[in-house]
């Protein structure tokens, strides 16, 4: 609830600063559904996002823009930040219908822009995160305005009327604790593009040894590659616990940022854990990361703020997990992540206890994790975590289902996405 609340105050700022540009309130036309007398062909789409390029976003979304149906969606995204050059900002500008780059423009000119495009259904892929221009969603160009992949949390704005979420990520016993209606996508919210770029992860011909990286052959690995600002003293604790219980162990860390590295290793030897049991390398480039990965044997979530793209990039990698899910949006993506796979059940816990015990009984029985391990690489290509061609069709649904909602009269309301085409109008 604080955190609902910090979100409205921050929502509140942004209304601020948009009634600063004295915009006067835009005219929706009246609601038409798509392909019915008078209403448009194709249902209008915007992306607004400031990460457009080499950003974990467009590493995540790059195919999403340019895989929606053509004959019933026409996106556009607006850019809030120059081309920096980068194959992710070129990929997206090719493939995306229309494709504006509004960096020099201030929020009023790209609010009307937006209302000017008659955009239906406006996406918010920054929600507070650097480089937004909030103010152009509180100046409500369009209609229907959402929430997407950009902010793990709830805005606290009543100008955004849907989050994109899946059940397990935002179950409906917590909806109190979002501002949002909430929509429930199929399996995981979380979309990512490994099955269409990071193919060569699953060649067996080119591994890398635990050796290039100075780690030994020789102990049980278990591996965090999240930013070190997600790790709290009680789940550090947790794992200074599992690592004194199995001894010929070791945890791979990265230095992100290396500032904390020596704070982490005086707390380890504090707890009594030996100084060869905690093992730092450099954050590596994306694809180098991916594949590395595979030389741990169990990853170690941290509960507070889990491993999003991280989660994405390891499973994808074929390393299993370890994750507590708790209450707020950002604690639970990595367990929507494991049971979007098949395998949640063998990875997500219900308490710190049970965290600890079944990080070291997967340690102390090699077999039962090689098996997991196993069935996590034979999943890849076919489980839906990895399928963003039918996540995208899925999102196809859950636009049409907004705009079918704002159409018949009603308010925003929380719905499930079913894997059907009911939706979608009939061609006349």
């Amino acid at each position: 609830m604080l955190a609902l609340e910090i979100s409205r105050k921050y929502a509140e700022h942004c209304t601020l600063i948009a009634s600063r540009f004295g915009l006067s309130s835009f005219n929706h036309p009246p609601p038409i559904p798509v392909k019915s007398e008078g209403g448009s062909c194709r249902l209008r789409v915007g992306y607004v996002s400031s990460d457009f390029g080499n950003h974990p976003l467009s590493h995540l979304m790059g195919s999403v823009f340019g895989m929606h149906n053509r004959d019933h969606i026409e996106v556009f995204c607006y850019a809030l930040s120059q081309n920096d050059g980068s194959e992710w900002r070129q990929r997206i500008q090719a493939e995306a219908e229309h494709f504006i780059d509004v960096s020099s423009l201030s929020s009023d000119v790209i609010a009307r822009m937006i209302f000017e495009d008659k955009i239906q259904i406006l996406v918010n892929l920054n929600g507070y995160t650097k480089g937004a221009r909030n103010e152009i969603f509180a100046m409500q160009p369009a209609p229907v305005q959402v929430s997407y992949m950009g902010f793990p949390g709830t805005t606290g704005a009543d100008y955004i009327h849907y989050l994109v979420t899946d059940e397990f990520v935002s179950p409906m016993q917590f909806a109190n604790i979002y501002s949002e209606k909430l929509v429930h996508m199929p399996h995981c919210y979380f979309v990512n593009d490994y099955k269409q770029k990071n193919r060569d992860v699953l060649d067996p011909g080119c591994q890398h040894k635990r050796s290039d990286y100075g780690l030994p052959d020789d102990k049980f690995l278990f591996a965090c590659f999240n930013q070190l600002y997600k790790m709290d003293p009680e789940i550090f604790t947790t794992w200074c616990n599992i690592l004194k219980r199995v001894p010929n162990s070791a945890l791979w860390l990265l230095r992100f940022p290396a500032a904390g590295e020596n704070n982490l290793r005086a707390y380890a030897a504090a707890q009594g854990v030996r100084p060869d049991q905690i093992i730092f390398t450099d954050v590596a480039a994306k694809s180098e990361h991916i594949r590395r990965s595979a030389l741990a044997d169990l990853f170690l979530d941290t509960p507070l703020c889990n491993a999003h793209t991280t989660g994405t990039d390891i499973l994808w990698a074929g390393l299993p997990m370890v994750t507590l899910p708790l209450e707020k949006m950002a604690t639970r993506v990595a367990g929507s992540l494991c049971f979007a796979t098949g395998f949640g059940e063998e990875m997500v816990v219900g308490s710190m206890q049970e965290y600890e015990e079944k990080a070291v009984s997967f340690a102390l029985s090699p077999p039962r994790l090689q098996t997991l391990t196993a069935r996590l690489k034979a999943v890849r290509l076919t489980c839906p975590l990895f399928d963003t061609a039918r996540w995208v069709r899925n999102l196809d649904r859950a636009y049409y289902k907004m705009w079918n909602l704002y159409c018949s009269g009603q308010h925003p309301q929380p719905f499930k996405v079913t894997e059907n085409d009911n939706e979608f109008p009939y061609d006349h």
